[in-house]
């Protein structure tokens, strides 16, 4: 029995579904997880010795790939330093002022340990700030898994979400209104039908959570205006996209002047920290300064902060790695959709930047909707078929492939070429 088998097996019995986080488990392609041994660069080693070129980067982290050098001698100096102070440190002030540095709308951040802390305190405090209770988001968009994001559209344009998950209450998730992604029209009923009643919108500018899914410009307009209008705050969700799509995120890239934004991924280097930054008379409401209350033991670790620091600033001194990561990503994208092609198979590719999905759709792919068209069994033996080939990919058609800045051209061919074997094994 092979080695990731045996693991699993194991795992099974002390972890619940063998996995801590469910999409690791490889259900959705019918297929056991490959246990990790170790990573370097733009590759990844299983258990049984296998090795992978890696296109998920630990969903996004990992813009510089594994083991960056630079990174590990950060953290292996802070480590020497004590792992955990649950004290005020120097070092805070520096990321917060890199990150403030690159997005100058964030007045003052706050350090949390993930993006589901970030964006349901970035709720709380819209609430606390505009005493109102509802919340909007937008079908297909994921904020981690704290209960008022956890709803699905319901039945009709404007309805209260539903709940969907088991453990969320109703009441809980009636608060959360749904819209359709990309659809400003509908985003306009909302707002005339209850808009004076609605604390925050919460949007993924770049949506990652249904693949990756690009917005259209009148969406992006509505945002703009709409919550302003009702006196209502735009909470942007960069968690992806911070730090990914460039130095100043999507909000830069479209011009976007959000109330709050979470922040999560890249920030940390690759280890757990995240981040809820905004303007000063919001972010001043926060505990102890203010009355809506935040806390976290591990908040600010002094490990994770020399990670994304050392990360901000090789990035800060080398932005031409974002042009360089496009080039590359675009080629491999490109790549894919030809050797999909030539198998016959319908397909839409979305790519921005260092980011990409190859959806088995025949038609383009722009919101929740349109990606659920996809053929999720052809996805399937894709992965089954990339990952007997030595390609790690995500474990689900609604994910997105994120480049490191690990890969080369040589990388980006020796990825076609195991792509190509792994089409002529479906």
């Amino acid at each position: 029995m092979p080695n990731s088998e045996r693991l699993f097996e194991k795992a099974l019995k002390l972890i619940p579904g063998g996995v801590n986080s469910p999409v690791r488990s490889g259900q959705a392609v019918k297929a056991t997880p490959k246990f990790v041994a170790r990573a370097e660069g733009a590759r990844l080693w299983d258990v049984d010795g296998r090795d992978y070129l890696d296109l998920v980067s630990s969903w996004g982290p990992l813009i510089l790939g594994h083991a960056r050098a630079e990174v590990v001698e950060a953290i292996k100096l802070a480590a020497e330093k004590g792992t955990s102070y649950g004290a005020p440190h120097e070092a805070e002030i520096t990321l917060a002022a890199l990150i403030n540095h690159h997005l100058p709308q964030l007045d003052q951040v706050r350090l949390v340990n993930s993006g589901t802390e970030a964006t349901m305190t970035a709720l709380r405090l819209a609430r606390g700030v505009t005493g109102r209770d509802k919340i909007l988001k937008f079908s297909g968009g994921y904020h981690g898994h704290s209960d008022g994001l956890l709803v699905a559209a319901g039945s009709g344009l404007a309805t209260f979400g539903q709940p969907a998950s088991l453990g969320v209450p109703p009441s809980l998730a009636a608060l959360t209104l749904v819209a359709p992604y990309n659809d400003p029209a509908s985003l306009k009923t909302i707002f005339d039908q209850v808009g004076p009643d609605i604390a925050a919108v919460i949007v993924e500018p770049i949506a990652g959570n249904m693949g990756l899914v690009l917005p259209k410009p009148e969406f992006l307009e509505a945002l703009k205006t709409l919550p302003k209008q009702y006196g209502a705050l735009l909470i942007v969700d960069e968690v992806i996209t911070g730090f990914r799509v460039g130095l100043g995120g999507a909000q830069t890239l479209y011009a976007l002047q959000p109330d709050l934004t979470c922040l999560g991924k890249i920030i940390g280097g690759g280890l757990p920290l995240a981040a809820l930054g905004g303007h000063q008379k919001f972010m001043s409401q926060l505990a102890p300064e203010g009355k809506v209350y935040q806390a976290g033991t591990l908040s600010g670790n002094p490990l994770a902060v020399a990670a994304g620091i050392a990360t901000l600033k090789i990035l800060e001194q080398n932005p031409a790695i974002y042009d360089q990561l496009a080039a590359l990503a675009q080629t491999l994208a490109e790549g894919l959709a030809s050797l999909a092609q030539k198998k016959g198979l319908p397909h839409t590719i979305n790519r921005l930047g260092s980011m990409f999905t190859l959806f088995f759709a025949p038609e383009p792919v722009y919101d929740w909707n349109s990606a659920q068209k996809c053929d999720q069994e052809i996805f399937g033996a894709y992965w089954r078929a990339m990952t007997a080939s030595g390609l790690w990919l995500p474990p689900s058609q609604f994910e997105t492939n994120f480049l490191s800045a690990a890969y080369t051209e040589a990388t980006v061919t020796e990825a076609l070429e195991r792509a190509e074997a792994g089409f002529k094994k479906m």
